[in-house]
């Protein structure tokens, strides 16, 4: 058993260093950028929304950009490197971090969101620093910082106040490996479901929007409201085959741990202890991210920033229609989708027999996913359970036989 030392902000392994955090590593946040500066195109900016949940960064959707000129002239000091860990550090999400990748790049900071790196990688490997970042012995000091705020935020005045236990060297790749491989196999699950959903959606495209399905030779096409379409199919009102239903206010604070998904515009936003709807079911953003299509195979809960829908026709069918479907935000004063005008789109409803094989065809892809996700949900639980026990230095890697060879330190 590692004797172990009692701290403020949790237990350390009573050999290891304990230093500032500014000393070993290097922090910034972004600018404070203003609304006026926003431009359609030109350097692509990171916010918090960016940071996901699940630790990943996703800045493929943003619509946030400043112009290469004035990036040039005044910011280019906030370009994001590869490798650099990103933490948002205001209201209710800071401490959800993320690492950014060459595919990311070219990138700039806004306020609220901090990058981080090791200022000498021979003595802070970036994979430890990574590690420590998500751990309690960094988040409780931030902790310390933010209890009795407003509006919960923390900066570099903070930062600069902290400290970060500095293991050897050597330990600190171990470290690094062993959770570097629970990372690489939920990215290696993740693509495949990426893969998969991807293949179902390549079906749909073909089959129901192209119209070159099992047998199309032989169908005549006729006019209709959505121009030539297969005959026996029908141009529906949306509101004649699902029903938008509305989810339910559940606050952050309000939810118990349990293993109910919790919807809200932007996907999954938290976990409860019992659902509100049977899965598997459809969610639609209805503020914020508006029209955003989700899936859930399990049981769910979604909020009231969200609608989730009911219907008799095939929820495989709709799930796709909707994701194809253009959703208009039309109330200024509070912007959101109009459950009204959304009734009123048009819906392409194919021949019956034709949506039993395309169900039958895609459910496989579907069970895979949810295996694929029931994985990685078992490998951040297992991560997530050992990495507090790795960077306290309770769980002793100094004399194990770990493989680094391959660990870059990004």
């Amino acid at each position: 058993m590692r004797h172990t030392r009692q701290l403020s902000f949790g237990k350390l392994c009573q050999e290891w260093k304990l230093v500032p955090l500014p000393e070993y590593v290097f922090l910034q946040e972004g600018p404070g950028l203003r609304r006026w500066q926003w431009t359609n195109d030109g350097m692509k900016v990171i916010n918090v929304t960016n940071i996901l949940d699940d630790g990943s960064v996703d800045v493929n959707n943003t619509d946030r950009y400043v112009s290469l000129d004035e990036f040039k002239n005044k910011y280019d000091h906030f370009a994001v490197e590869d490798g650099d860990i990103v933490v948002a550090s205001s209201g209710n999400t800071y401490g959800k971090m993320g690492r950014v990748n060459r595919s990311h790049l070219p990138l700039m900071m806004n306020t609220s969101v901090v990058r981080f790196h090791p200022l000498n990688r021979d003595q802070l490997h970036s994979g430890y620093l990574y590690a420590f970042l998500r751990s309690p012995l960094f988040m409780n000091q931030v902790e310390a910082f933010v209890i009795g705020s407003a509006q919960p935020n923390f900066g570099p005045s903070h930062l600069n106040r902290m400290l970060i236990p500095l293991p050897p060297f050597p330990v600190q790749r171990k470290i690094a490996a062993i959770l570097s491989a629970y990372d690489d196999l939920i990215e290696n699950n993740t693509r495949r479901i990426k893969i998969l959903e991807e293949m179902a959606q390549a079906i749909y495209k073909e089959w129901f929007v192209n119209f070159r399905f099992p047998g199309h030779e032989e169908i005549k096409m006729v006019a209709s409201e959505l121009g030539l379409i297969p005959e026996g199919w029908e141009v529906k009102k949306l509101g004649d085959v699902i029903e938008l239903a509305y989810g339910k206010a559940l606050k952050a604070e309000d939810r118990s741990e349990g293993p109910f998904p919790v919807y809200g515009s932007g996907g999954i936003v938290g976990y409860h202890n019992r659902p509100l709807v049977d899965g598997p079911g459809i969610i639609v953003g209805r503020k914020g991210n508006v029209g955003s299509v989700y899936w859930s195979e399990e049981d769910f809960f979604p909020i009231d920033t969200v609608f989730y829908v009911n219907t008799s026709a095939s929820m495989f069918y709709v799930y796709y229609n909707l994701r194809a479907q253009h959703f208009f935000n039309n109330d200024a004063a509070v912007p959101g989708l109009n459950r009204g005008q959304a009734y009123r789109n048009q819906f392409l409803m194919p021949s019956h027999g034709l949506v039993k094989v395309f169900e039958d065809l895609v459910k496989p892809f579907f069970r895979q996913l949810k295996m694929l996700a029931l994985k990685n949900t078992n490998l951040r639980a297992t991560r997530d359970l050992l990495l507090p026990k790795l960077t306290s230095g309770e769980v002793d890697v100094e004399g194990l036989e770990i493989d680094t060879e391959g660990l870059d330190d990004e």
